[in-house]
């Protein structure tokens, strides 16, 4: 068995790694002249700026990988930091502990004691909405001022714009929880398990793609973009500048569009559904800030009258003195990736000294016009996405985003190729 793999985001390198530990013949195409798709960090003012995801869980599958690729000694690990929501003109604190979830002023008393009935409550209703559910769960304040600006403020979508099959289902069905919600988090905290803790490295997260592609160079191809895939009987092959390929099987993990655009000629009906998908645009600006304050950083809550959707505060978080990222756009506010620098910059830091008291200096300012999944309803296209047998989409429009989800996908598609690789059985079909 011959695989192709497109893409050399982190999860098209970490497929292409664990094919090659397992002994499958995998190539690997990658348009871009450097590793890591979203995954960016760059060096500004002699500071670590990442333009992408600004930190990830350290689960055991990417501990295991971090070890295998030799960079422990690059890891920063950090505690978990207080971290707040922006309502009504002041920064609240998130819970995290029972003893904050009285404390906080987050949530009223009315608030909160409506949450203690969230256990006697059923399970997600077919295409119930995200916001729709947490209301019915734990009750309108919860839904809005907690799990609102957290979550629909994560993609940049509005939760009521989020069918819960589609999203936050996912996220429930991967931590094992099936019933109720607190019942589920009180039965961890009771017997002892804790989320991993938060890293990153002393280069950036990019250093984890770049050290794939370091152990792989010989098979992976930087500069090379997939023109096309076609067919040549039972086998794929895939046009680049450099000639034509031929695979039995293929893993493709660029965007939905991109895809789409690949699959085309032979997949006319998945092509059609994977150009449903929606992306929200996302703009990132980094600040310099001359301040003492201590947290991950905040959300927004989505009533309030700001461009940006939030900040992290990775001068605490992963000891980057003096950064601060801000985030503007997603769903809620899209037209603000066609502003140019200077406003983009100047809105961030304005909001950043309303919201914390503190003047900011813009180190930085990129945009993503596919910023993000929208996990919206664009999403029920998903329904009708079926790919031919042996073409495998391993994508965080058909399975979690975020880097612990997306290696354990990686994984997944790597380990059942390997194993039909040696009992030179059909793969399943994937979409």
């Amino acid at each position: 068995m011959r695989v192709g793999v497109v893409g050399g985001g982190v999860t098209g390198l970490a497929a292409h790694h664990f094919l090659r530990e397992q002994g499958v013949d995998s190539v690997l195409f990658e348009a871009d002249d450097e590793p890591g798709g979203v995954i960016r960090s760059r060096r500004v003012d002699g500071r670590v700026l990442d333009l992408g995801p600004q930190r990830t869980r350290l689960t055991p599958s990417i501990a295991a990988l971090v070890e295998s690729l030799g960079l422990g000694d690059e890891l920063r690990e950090a505690d978990d930091l207080p971290l707040y929501v922006y309502r009504d003109g002041r920064l609240r604190l998130v819970p995290q502990t029972p003893r904050e979830a009285v404390a906080t002023d987050l949530l009223s008393w009315r608030g909160k004691l409506r949450a203690l009935f969230e256990p006697l409550t059923t399970a997600a209703r077919p295409d119930e909405s995200v916001e729709a559910y947490l209301t019915r769960k734990f009750g309108s304040e919860v839904a809005r001022y907690y799990f609102g600006p957290l979550y629909g403020g994560l993609y940049g979508t509005h939760p009521d714009e989020m069918p819960m099959r589609h999203s936050l289902s996912r996220a429930l069905d991967s931590a094992g929880i099936e019933g109720s919600v607190l019942t589920s988090v009180a039965k961890k905290v009771l017997e002892g398990r804790e989320a991993p803790p938060i890293a990153s490295f002393d280069g950036g997260l990019q250093r984890l793609p770049e050290a794939l592609y370091a152990d792989n160079d010989d098979t992976a191809h930087l500069n090379t973009p997939v023109e096309a895939i076609g067919r040549a009987g039972e086998r794929f092959v895939l046009e680049t500048p450099d000639g034509d390929e031929r695979f039995d099987e293929l893993v493709v993990t660029t965007p939905a569009s991109v895809t789409a655009d690949l699959v085309a000629e032979f997949a006319p009906e998945a092509a059609d559904a994977l150009r449903e998908f929606t992306y929200n645009p996302q703009a990132v600006v980094h600040l310099a800030v001359d301040a003492d304050l201590t947290g991950a950083g905040y959300q927004v809550q989505y009533d309030e009258d700001l461009r940006t959707l939030g900040t992290t505060w990775n001068d605490s978080l992963l000891d980057r003195e003096g950064v601060y990222t801000c985030y503007l756009g997603g769903g809620y506010d899209p037209e603000v990736v066609e502003w140019d620098d200077d406003r983009l910059g100047s809105v961030a830091a304005r909001e950043f000294e309303a919201v914390t008291g503190h003047g900011a200096r813009v180190l930085s300012v990129h945009r993503w016009e596919l910023g993000m999944p929208a996990y919206d309803r664009s999403w029920a296209a998903l329904d009708r996405l079926s790919t031919p047998v042996g073409l495998h989409l391993c994508t965080n429009y058909t399975a979690r985003a975020g880097i612990p989800g997306r290696i354990r996908e990686a994984k997944k598609i790597a380990d059942r190729l390997a194993d039909c690789a040696e009992s030179t059985a059909t793969p399943p079909r994937t979409a």
